[in-house]
């Protein structure tokens, strides 16, 4: 950093030319410090401030929102996708195990591609008949996937060593297939769920029993997997860790989502009282799972989750979608091929430095020939920059079902006009300060000698 030539752009403006400053080494270097000073201002600033997030309700009510919720939830953009004639997803409201023994049963008759049953039969009641007629049922499916969720997770969420089962007289030799998504917690309350943005197509299992580890897979992804095999293993292919849900539609939820009924749903005497037509249930993928007592309670929020199709984006009162369907756009999502895929961090990280570097060289000639006009002409040109990445954000998410990440690429934009005044007002000063105090210090000592 060259304090005097810094000095001299600064206080005779009108003696450089735009080309000069260009040309001068000291721009480009005082351009890659002041780049540094602002990511750094920003890692401090996340850590320290963090302790402020008490005061900030609405962070808090914006907290499960992301811009991309715009292409699913405002009707400007995505429109709704037909029904998807591939699945049907059935109510067992508050039936008891000779209910569900029963749906089962009329379910089956009609012979079905494949049952995924989203409930948990942890033990046996005292109604022995009850189980008996249930494990009956579930024995004479020919193709049944049963509830299984991973429990103790290690710290790094790559390894977990548990896992809940229904009763062995249920699961007998039927398949299961974990529940889990991503935004749940091990020990949390369903009010603390944040939106259901994704889930882990396959995860690790430790058998402690045979002492090894097995590769386990999300229910819709064994579900999908009797329907279409060849989708399954070019989803899996794809080898992410983690997928985004491209959410297609919910079931009858009263407007709480506008894209409304894409999935075919019976409701719990629908099945009993067999109110459907035969070719509703042949050769498709049914779901089994709990959507209130009927589809006329609007307010069970019984593994209910929000979503990005929720109408309301910020202050959610009550969750959209039920996880049973939230399961059924997992495999919609996996039978039609209609995948999105996210830009990496270290892209994102990339991009976010080469947009700050560019807006430092601007902004910087801005203040050495225009200082007057600073402030107001940065913060123009911040603010555009910022409506244009979030414009950007949604229309590739939009056309290309890509995700770009751009939080850190605006976060930086808007904070560069500003930390950058304070690098040349006070940080450029204090170093040219000290160096100017040590080289008095220096050229006393030597006259002194």
């Amino acid at each position: 950093m060259n304090c005097e030539e810094t000095k001299k752009q600064k206080s005779n403006p009108d003696t450089f030319s735009y080309r000069d400053i260009l040309r001068k080494r000291t721009y480009w270097i005082n351009a890659m410090l002041a780049t540094g000073f602002i990511f750094l201002f920003l890692a401090f600033a996340s850590k320290f401030l963090a302790i402020f997030d008490f005061l900030d309700p609405i962070g808090d009510a914006l907290s499960g929102y992301e811009i991309t919720d715009q292409v699913f939830s405002n009707p400007a953009w995505r429109n709704p996708p037909p029904p998807d004639e591939d699945i049907v997803i059935v109510n067992v409201g508050n039936l008891g195990r000779a209910g569900i023994a029963q749906q089962i049963n009329i379910i089956n008759s009609f012979k079905p591609k494949v049952i995924g049953v989203d409930l948990i039969f942890r033990n046996l009641k005292a109604d022995t008949l009850g189980d008996m007629l249930l494990a009956n049922a579930l024995a004479n499916a020919p193709n049944v996937i049963m509830y299984q969720k991973l429990l103790a997770p290690d710290d790094d969420g790559k390894l977990w060593h548990d896992a809940e089962y229904s009763h062995p007289l249920f699961t007998q030799d039927n398949p299961t297939a974990f529940v889990n998504l991503v935004n749940e917690v091990a020990g949390a309350k369903q009010y603390e769920f944040k939106t259901c943005r994704s889930f882990f197509p396959r995860q690790y299992l430790y058998d402690s029993v045979a002492n090894k580890i097995d590769t386990v897979y999300a229910f819709g992804v064994e579900l999908a997997r009797h329907l279409k095999p060849e989708n399954v293993a070019k989803f899996l292919a794809r080898n992410n860790e983690e997928e985004v849900v491209n959410y297609s539609g919910n079931v009858i939820d009263y407007g709480r989502t506008r894209a409304g009924t894409r999935y075919f749903a019976l409701d719990v005497y629908d099945v009993l009282d067999t109110m459907f037509t035969p070719d509703l249930i042949k050769d498709k993928i049914v779901l089994m799972g709990v959507m209130g007592s009927s589809f006329n309670d609007k307010y069970s929020v019984e593994d209910k989750y929000f979503t990005p199709l929720n109408e309301v984006q910020a202050g959610r009162a009550f969750p959209d979608m039920y996880g049973v369907v939230v399961h059924a756009n997992i495999i919609s999502m996996i039978l039609h091929n209609d995948y999105i895929d996210q830009m990496s961090k270290p892209a994102s990280i990339a991009l976010a430095v080469i947009v700050l570097f560019l807006n430092v060289l601007l902004f910087t000639i801005i203040y050495f020939k225009h200082s007057e006009w600073y402030d107001g002409v940065t913060k123009v040109i911040q603010l555009a920059q910022a409506l244009v990445f979030m414009f950007l954000i949604i229309a590739v998410f939009n056309y290309y079902s890509f995700k770009l990440d751009l939080t850190l690429t605006i976060i930086v934009v808007l904070l560069a006009g500003d930390v950058l005044e304070v690098y040349y007002g006070f940080i450029s000063n204090i170093y040219c300060g000290f160096k100017s105090w040590v080289n008095k210090k220096l050229n006393k000592e030597k006259n002194v000698g």
